[in-house]
C-alpha cells in the first residue's frame, strides 16, 4: 500500500503541472482530495491492515494528501496570476501621458497665502514657532500673570505641566525678540487653540495672522497705513 501511495503521488505532482485551466485543478482536487478521492480511499483501508502497518501506511497517506494539497495551493496562485497578467489592458507607450488630478491648496491656505503676499510686500518677513507652547511664551513673557482669567483650564488646552496649545500666536513674537535685535517688520501666521465651543463663528482651533514691527520712528501712522493698504488689496480699492 505504500509503494501504492507513491504512485499516487506521483501521479498526481505530474498531473498538477500540466494543469492549465481553473477547473481542471479543481476536478483533479476532488479526485485526489475529496471525501471520495484516492487518498480518503486508502486511509479508509487502514483499518484492515496488521497493527505493524498500520502507522506507516498512515503517516505515508498524510504525507503524500500534504504534498499533494501543498501542490494545489502553488498551483492555485500561479493560475491566478497568469489569469490577471493576459486580461490586463496593454498600454501603448507611444501614446501622450494623461495628467493626473492633483487637487488644489485648501481655501484657508489659499487666503493665508494672499495675506501674506500682500504683508510681503510691505517689507514683512513671515515667520512661525511651535504649536504647542511653553506657558512662559504663552502667557508670561505677554505680561499674563499667574492669576490672569485665560490661564485657567476652561480657557486653554493644557498638555503636561507646563505645556499647552498657544492659544495666540503672540508667542512668535516674543521667540523672534529673543533672537533678533530691532529693526523688526514680521508677520506670524498659524494656528491657534481655544477650547471654545463650536458654532457658526467659533471653532476650538482658528487661525491668525499677528504682525509686529519694532523701528526708531514707529507712529500709530504706519500702522493705519499699513492696514489701509492691506484691506484695500485684500478686499479691494472701495474699501
Amino acid at each position: 500500500m505504500k509503494e501504492h501511495l507513491r504512485q499516487i503521488e506521483k501521479k498526481a505532482l505530474d498531473r498538477i503541472k500540466q494543469v492549465k485551466q481553473k477547473e481542471e485543478l479543481e476536478n483533479l482536487k476532488r479526485e485526489y482530495l475529496g471525501r471520495k478521492g484516492k487518498i480518503s480511499g486508502i486511509i479508509k483501508k487502514i483499518g484492515g491492515l496488521v497493527l505493524s502497518e498500520r502507522s506507516l501506511v498512515g503517516q505515508k497517506a498524510n504525507e503524500v494528501k500534504k504534498k499533494i494539497s501543498q501542490q494545489i495551493q502553488l498551483k492555485e496562485i500561479s493560475l491566478k496570476e497568469l489569469s490577471v497578467r493576459t486580461t490586463q489592458k496593454k498600454i501603448d507607450v507611444s501614446l501622450p501621458g494623461t495628467l493626473p488630478d492633483i487637487g488644489h491648496s485648501h481655501p484657508i491656505t489659499q487666503i493665508i497665502d494672499e495675506i501674506t503676499g500682500i504683508f510681503t510686500g510691505l517689507g514683512f518677513h513671515p515667520v512661525e514657532g511651535p504649536e504647542i507652547e511653553t506657558e512662559y511664551y504663552n502667557f508670561e513673557a505677554l505680561n499674563m500673570p499667574v492669576f490672569h482669567p485665560s490661564r485657567e483650564t476652561f480657557h486653554t488646552f493644557y498638555t503636561t505641566d507646563g505645556f499647552l496649545l498657544r492659544s495666540q500666536t503672540s508667542t512668535v513674537q516674543i521667540r523672534v525678540m529673543e533672537k533678533q535685535r530691532p529693526p523688526i517688520s514680521v508677520i506670524a501666521p498659524g494656528k491657534v487653540f481655544r477650547p471654545d465651543a463650536t458654532d457658526a463663528s467659533h471653532s476650538f482651533m482658528f487661525h491668525q495672522v499677528e504682525g509686529l514691527m519694532v523701528d526708531k520712528d514707529i507712529s500709530f501712522s504706519e500702522l493705519k497705513g499699513i492696514l489701509t493698504v492691506f484691506c484695500r488689496q485684500m478686499f479691494g480699492p472701495k474699501i
